[in-house]
């Protein structure tokens, strides 16, 4: 890691090693090859960094959204208007839609029901120290586990900073989309009565968890989800067109410290 750690510039602005360790916390990689987090870390910032200074540079007031629960910072709110400004996708058509079906119908499913169980050791993505002390946790947990699985009801309820708690970690019945993408990815890779072998990350901190049953739910007519297709297609566009965005302003920029072709 000796060489990956160290300051990158932005036109000027530096993102400093400590940041870039915080935000690879948070960005996944092969076991024995951190350097791979590094890198994603360091061009996640970078890229962010692009943005801010383009938006600033466009003279954009921030006007952050809020859902009644949650708010944009200012620095989320400038992005989203610089982009909303600057990528202008193109609508998917008929044909379009219906190709990604017939390629593959069996895709396009109802929701998945899991039961699920975790122990959440809470620490915020930015917070370098407390990720840390809850791997570390997390891990002694693990190695609990292995010699013991049936002391998951135990250690949840001793453990845990999630209230489910109170019934061994147990969540109920969940369905598609109603956990965080990369807590659903974890139940989706497991077979019934598995526990993830490592901690999974997600913004509420790190998770032990634990797959109970699956029922993958039944295929859907092309009506019913071609609305869902031409969004995805929408949004794949949208994705295109936002990183030759960020290609042509990267293209312009004095970077040092990280490689944004892979952006």
């Amino acid at each position: 890691m000796g060489p990956l750690l160290q300051d990158i510039t932005v036109n000027g602005e530096v993102i400093p090693a400590a940041a870039i360790a915080a935000e690879a916390q948070m960005h996944a990689a092969p076991k024995g090859k951190p350097g791979l987090a590094w890198r994603a870390a360091g061009r996640a910032l970078a890229v962010r960094a692009l943005l801010l200074q383009e938006a600033r540079l466009r003279g954009l007031t921030p006007d952050p959204l809020s859902d009644g629960t949650t708010a944009e910072t200012e620095e989320e709110a400038l992005v989203r208007q610089l982009l909303d400004a600057a990528v202008a996708p193109s609508a998917p058509s008929d044909d379009a839609v219906r190709a990604i079906y017939d390629a593959d119908p069996g895709r396009f499913r109802a929701p998945t029901l899991y039961e699920a169980a975790h122990i959440l050791f809470p620490a915020r993505p930015d917070d370098a120290e407390a990720l840390r002390g809850a791997g570390e946790k997390a891990c002694a947990v693990l190695a609990e586990l292995a010699r013991n699985p049936r002391a998951f009801d135990r250690l949840a309820r001793e453990l845990s900073a999630c209230s489910s708690r109170d019934a061994g970690g147990r969540l109920g019945q969940i369905a598609t989309g109603d956990t965080v993408p990369e807590f659903e990815a974890v139940l989706d890779r497991l077979d019934e009565g598995q526990t993830a072998a490592d901690p999974v990350a997600t913004r509420y901190g790190l998770h032990i968890i634990r797959l109970d049953a699956r029922a993958t739910g039944a295929a859907l007519p092309f009506e019913a989800v071609a609305p869902r297709i031409r969004e995805m297609l929408a949004k794949a566009d949208w994705a295109r067109a936002a990183r030759a965005f960020v290609q042509t302003l990267a293209a312009s920029a004095e970077v040092a410290g990280v490689d944004l072709t892979a952006a």
